[in-house]
């Protein structure tokens, strides 16, 4: 299996996209590394002459290898059941990754963003029912008046060339000028809703804020309507979207495939990056609980402490930020000894983190591809098994 990084060239927003499969140590009734490497890598030998990378991990040599490059900062990347994978690059446009390991030009048809600051083409994923609808979902920095903007999520029809009949279902309220903590990652959770994860904008008070979308992890029906069951639907002056507030800026979200709870990770400040299982109506704390200061060093000016009175506490911190990004659980068949992990990218810390759990708990935390030095923005479990 595989996925996509980017590694920041100096400090450039330019960045190279690098797929790379990894397999586990041999052991009896596993795939050798070399042999998992071979399988993972044939669907991208047009696409890279390079041998495989060898790097160690606890439980053995992993193989590294690159499906695709000469993307420009690769955000999100999602397969599609014929094997092909879909790729946004956040300064606005959606590729296809054939089976041959071929890049497509750009695809018509994606919606106009703001491609400045953190903004630009976010998260892609195939619709539950993409077999039958060929539709896909979207989030992106949407355009406004003058500087504004705001998070948005479209669905559109996938063709051979771009999207058709693209449709926008969930708009952040109210757009800002602000060019940062737009979040955005989408998650189904199996029983007809879709999760849209988002950040503050920038605006710390606005995560306190029910009248406002920033901060909020938002649960909507596939068609952008709200459910009649979300948390705050009959509370007056809170708009009815949200699941839950507190979040400053959640750029991974999965579904827990033991569970089906969706979890949710925030890139904190300086300090406090922390992961959540986000409950409905529940307040996540920021910006009046952190365990995080400012850049400047300062502290945060909002903040009471490291817990504030109706707040949650974080599920999982970090009490030095790796700069967290994309998440995925494994729970295939592959690799025996990665079963119950949750990968998550760093951004700062350039790496591939494997938290190894007990039912929900954090246990133990291995740290991955560090001799590469990438910035690692989105981590999936491919069909094959492979990361």
């Amino acid at each position: 299996m595989f996925d996509i990084h980017t590694y920041a060239r100096r400090s450039l927003i330019l960045a190279i996209a690098f797929g790379f499969s990894l397999s586990a140590c041999s052991q009896a009734g596993t795939q050798t590394p070399a042999a998992a490497a071979a399988s993972s890598a044939a669907v991208a030998a047009s696409a890279s002459a390079e041998a495989p990378r060898s790097l160690s991990s606890q439980h053995g040599p992993i193989a590294v290898s690159t499906l695709a490059s000469g993307l420009e900062n690769p955000w999100a990347l999602a397969f599609l059941p014929d094997g092909r994978l879909l790729v946004s690059e956040r300064p606005g446009r959606l590729r296809i990754i054939g089976t041959d390991g071929v890049v497509s030009a750009a695809l018509t048809g994606v919606p106009d963003v703001v491609a400045e600051g953190q903004g630009g083409l976010f998260d892609v994923v195939p619709a539950p029912d993409f077999a039958s609808s060929q539709r896909i979902y979207l989030s992106y920095a949407e355009p406004g008046e003058g500087k504004l903007a705001s998070t948005a999520v479209a669905y559109a029809r996938l063709t051979d060339s771009g999207l058709e009949e693209v449709t926008v279902i969930f708009s952040q309220t109210p757009k800002v000028d602000t060019r940062h903590h737009f979040g955005s990652r989408l998650v189904f959770d199996g029983q007809g809703h879709l999760f849209i994860s988002l950040g503050d904008r920038g605006l710390r008070p606005t995560a306190q804020d029910l009248g406002s979308h920033m901060g909020g992890l938002i649960r909507v029906n596939l068609d952008g309507s709200v459910p009649a069951d979300n948390p705050f639907v009959s509370t007056e002056g809170a708009l009815p979207e949200f699941w839950s507030y507190g979040h400053r800026n959640q750029q991974g979200a999965a579904l827990n495939p033991w569970t089906g709870a969706v979890w949710t990770h925030e890139h904190g400040p300086k300090g406090g990056d922390e992961i959540n299982i986000p409950q409905p109506g529940k307040n996540y704390g920021w910006p009046l609980a952190t365990f995080g200061i400012n850049y400047s060093g300062d502290v945060i000016p909002e903040a009471v402490g490291t817990t504030a009175e109706g707040a949650e506490p974080p599920h999982h911190y970090w009490p030095v930020s790796p700069g967290l990004s994309g998440m995925a659980f494994y729970d295939h068949a592959r690799f025996p000894t990665w079963q119950r992990s949750l990968f998550v990218g760093a951004l700062a810390q350039r790496a591939l983190i494997r938290l190894s759990l007990e039912g929900d708990a954090v246990v133990a935390e291995e740290r991955l591809l560090e001799d590469l030095k990438w910035r690692i923005r989105d981590v999936r479990v491919g069909p094959d098994g492979a990361v």
